[in-house]
């Protein structure tokens, strides 16, 4: 038995739920997840999970053992680089999340950069909107905006983005430019909501001038659950958005939107970088998550996390 080995496959089943799952994340056969940890099981004299038909538990002392061989494992890489002789650079697979404009317009322009810093690093970039299970889907961190949904994660808050209402020319000439946002409301007028999660109705947004503040929902011909779609429908005339500075920036130069109810203003929304819980922060994961923060601060209209 490779011990390196069993104890990784008991941390995927254990993070996963299930011998499948941790096998399609380890490249390796269900059978062999199995039979990794059944050699650790034997090796220790302890049960460290409970089978069912339906689902993998862990036991009382596997999650003991949990606790302490993740921490052991996450550390790894850390006494590797440290050697007088190993590598001075961090080095390995980063398994990363992030919105899917936030991917094309910001990080991935900006990746060259990284990889002249880190060329070790190997990134696997997952863009989209969609709500990703980090454990289950063995991702060392996400970036999302808005308050996190899962409150169990390890969450470092890396900036703010500054929001503002936007519409197309072509839909301002059909129905009118409203000059206050609550005309907005029981109106012709229209917004492209935002769905945050499936089967989500979207939220509504709250606008402050002078003083005042008045929350906005809309009717909508049209919602969707991807920041890339959701610009191009507002784009496309269908409607009103409400978009960060860096989403509107490109299509406000070229004409493709004009800005709203400029004198008001929409709280910024917090974007935070997560990463699983009880884990040691490699280094690899601690040079992108600083390097992201330099990001976002050099950004024009991103106020940086204190």
């Amino acid at each position: 038995m490779d011990r390196f080995d069993a104890m990784m496959a008991f941390v995927r089943v254990v993070e996963t739920g299930s011998f499948t799952k941790a096998a399609a994340t380890l490249h390796m056969s269900r059978t062999t997840v199995t039979q990794l940890v059944q050699q650790l099981e034997a090796r220790l004299r302890l049960k460290l999970l409970n089978r069912t038909t339906r689902k993998v538990n862990v036991t009382g002392d596997g999650a003991a053992y949990y606790e302490r061989i993740v921490q052991v494992l996450d550390t790894l890489e850390e006494i590797e680089t440290s050697l007088p002789h190993a590598a001075a650079l961090p080095r390995g697979q980063l398994r990363i999340d992030v919105p899917s404009p936030l991917a094309s317009l910001l990080l991935v322009p900006a990746l060259p950069r990284f990889h002249a810093l880190y060329p070790d690093i190997v990134v696997d970039l997952g863009a989209s909107d969609r709500m990703v299970d980090v454990i289950a889907d063995n991702v060392d961190c996400v970036i999302r905006g808005g308050e996190l949904a899962d409150q169990s994660l390890m969450a470092r808050k890396i900036a703010d983005l500054h929001l503002g209402v936007y519409a197309a020319p072509a839909y301002l000439a059909r129905l009118g430019t409203p000059l206050h946002p609550l005309e907005l409301q029981d109106s012709a007028h229209r917004i492209v909501r935002f769905r945050w999660s499936r089967g989500g109705n979207g939220l509504p947004y709250v606008m402050h001038h002078e003083g005042k503040s008045v929350r906005i929902d809309g009717q909508h011909v049209l919602s969707i659950d991807d920041g890339n779609a959701y610009m191009a429908a507002g784009v496309a005339g269908l409607g009103v958005l409400w978009l960060p500075d860096y989403m509107a920036r490109p299509h406000v130069a070229r004409g493709e939107l004009l800005p709203l109810f400029e004198q008001w203003t929409v709280d910024a929304m917090p974007l935070f970088l997560a990463y699983p819980p009880n884990r040691h922060v490699s280094k690899k994961l601690r040079v992108f998550i600083d390097w992201v923060v330099e990001l976002m601060a050099q950004q024009a209209n991103f106020k940086a996390a204190d």
